[in-house]
């Protein structure tokens, strides 16, 4: 399996037999501190500190696994372009509705009975935003783990755009309770791997990661997750602090005032909602463009031109949410009321 993953440049490394953690590191690595991406004993064919170490060098996977035949495999995610989205299934206590999808406010009125593992809030996250339940889709590479999660592996189409590690139960970056994103910083088990606790099992044919759905990385990058994007120009916001409409009737009264309270959020500078705001605004505006009732360069620039005048300091990031969102939003068009 590491040879055959290392062949698709999937840079691996081995975990210690049995586990699902890393192989130990030498004696000088336990006992002295250092950085692990500065380790010298990279250079001379070691494994110390896991995915610091993951390789696609086959000679060298080859004395790996010769010296402890009973290893198992990770796959480094981030130099990988690998996207897994982890869903945990253990018992843990479920916390407050306002943590299950951070950023989104969860009504009252909704019935959350029953819900207790990552399975429900990955479900329940799709079906707010109207997309297919990942955890069902058979089109990509999922994996069965031995606790009975699951491991939903995806291709990053965007080199470029580079998305950050996170635990599901983490109070700053997560995607959703009980759903870890292993990406750059972490690394996933492979298919197929036993551990004492059971096998790694790939679940049906699909043995081939999907490129990750817009929706996710909308999602992704709505839930500060992405790190690295590509360079983008700066909008110039208009004089008079009101955006040009791109089309006039049924499409400007459904997509303006999304776009007016992206803008209102300039009036504080946290606890707006800013970025769910943006999002939907992005989202709503790829649809309609997608049907073609809007111009999505012009609908593109004026929510560019809103999230500047909202959050002048964080450019990229405004621009990665809106491109996401816009398509994702491409994905799904429609003609709102009033429009033929």
């Amino acid at each position: 399996m590491a040879r055959w993953l290392a062949s698709r440049q999937w840079p691996v490394h081995p975990l210690a037999p049995g586990r699902k953690t890393p192989a130990a590191n030498c004696e000088r690595c336990r006992v002295r501190r250092h950085e692990p991406s500065q380790c010298p004993c990279h250079e001379q064919g070691r494994w110390c500190h896991g995915f610091h170490s993951a390789t696609t060098d086959l000679a060298l996977i080859e004395a790996w696994w010769r010296r402890e035949p009973r290893a198992g495999v990770a796959v480094s995610c981030g130099p990988a372009h690998l996207v897994v989205l982890d869903v945990d299934a253990h018992a843990a206590q479920v916390p407050d509705r306002s943590r299950l999808l951070p950023g989104i406010r969860i009504p009252a009125q909704v019935d959350l009975a029953g819900l207790a593992s990552g399975f429900d809030t990955l479900a329940l996250l799709a079906a707010y935003r109207r997309e297919p339940n990942p955890a069902e889709d058979s089109g990509t590479l999922r994996v069965r783990t031995p606790s009975g999660g699951l491991h939903i592996w995806y291709a990053n189409p965007e080199p470029a755009v580079r998305y950050r590690s996170s635990a599901g139960s983490s109070p700053r970056t997560a995607l959703a309770w009980q759903v870890d994103v292993r990406a750059h910083g972490g690394y996933i088990v492979a298919p197929t791997t036993r551990t004492t606790a059971g096998v790694y099992a790939p679940l049906g044919a699909v043995r081939d990661p999907a490129p990750l759905p817009a929706w996710l990385a909308a999602e992704l990058t709505r839930t500060g997750h992405v790190t690295q994007a590509p360079s983008v120009p700066v909008p110039v916001p208009r004089s008079g602090g009101h955006a040009r409409v791109p089309r006039s009737g049924a499409a400007q009264a459904l997509v303006q005032p999304l776009i007016e309270t992206v803008r209102a959020c300039a009036a504080y500078a946290e606890g707006t909602g800013f970025t769910e705001k943006l999002n939907r605004a992005a989202f709503t505006a790829g649809g309609l463009a997608a049907a073609g009732h809007l111009n999505q360069a012009e609908a593109r620039q004026e929510l560019a031109e809103a999230a500047h005048y909202a959050r002048p300091h964080q450019t990229r990031r405004n621009e990665t949410i809106i491109d996401a969102a816009l398509s994702a939003g491409a994905r799904r068009p429609f003609h709102p009321k009033g429009l033929a």
